[in-house]
């Protein structure tokens, strides 16, 4: 199992480890910093003993990251991960942005379908199951979105569940969130959320989502 200490400590941008196992291209690592694709947030980018990470992908309770072939690596190295910071900060930044505006359109439309997300760099996206024009709503959702920025509310991220990895977020006002993602302290990190609408197909509307 790897050692996720980006859970522990998602500020973290680098870590001394030791590689767990090698396969080919593939290697483990006995602890990481490195986040790999997951809840549609996207992996981080960096690399390890100083070589890029092409790929990470969960592989049960291990997180396996592609290498390039002959990258020289054995079990038992030890190795610096280094993340690329701007980004998984802009990306926890956005994460949390989506997450606030995922719970409020819960409780404006009441049995309303999530049916998928994305969380990149630039921006993120909440896709729903809806027949009508979500954008009449906006003014609403990010005034709400906002308020909770402005309040600097702490956020809690830990286990539910630690043998099994289920973790969750909360806020004030907030019930519990099953989320393994990586979460920021404070909302007020997350700076000023703005959201567009986009249609993308009939009786489905996409939200997406910028902080500046």
């Amino acid at each position: 199992m790897t050692d996720k200490v980006f859970w522990r400590d998602p500020y973290l941008r680098q870590l001394d480890t030791r590689v767990a196992g090698v396969d080919g291209a593939e290697v483990t690592l006995e602890k990481t910093i490195f986040f790999a694709l997951s809840g549609g947030q996207e992996s981080d980018q960096g690399t390890i003993g100083g070589r890029p990470v092409l790929q990470a992908t969960i592989c049960g309770f291990d997180i396996v990251y592609t290498l390039e072939e002959g990258h020289g690596l054995k079990p038992d190295d030890p190795v610096r991960v280094e993340i690329d910071w701007d980004r998984r900060y802009r990306l926890m930044r956005l994460h949390f942005a989506a997450e606030i505006v995922l719970e409020l359109a819960y409780a404006t439309f009441p049995g309303i379908e999530k049916i998928g997300a994305h969380i990149a760099a630039d921006k993120a996206r909440i896709d729903f199951v809806l027949d009508e024009n979500i954008s009449a709503h906006f003014p609403d959702l990010q005034a709400d979105a906002n308020r909770i920025v402005d309040a600097n509310r702490s956020i809690t991220s830990t286990f539910s569940d630690r043998a099994k990895e289920r973790r969750y977020w909360r806020i004030d006002d907030f019930d519990p969130v099953p989320c393994g993602g990586t979460h920021l302290k404070h909302t007020g990190e997350i700076g000023r959320i703005s959201l567009k609408r986009k249609n993308i197909g009939k009786g489905k509307e996409r939200i997406e989502i910028r902080v500046a």
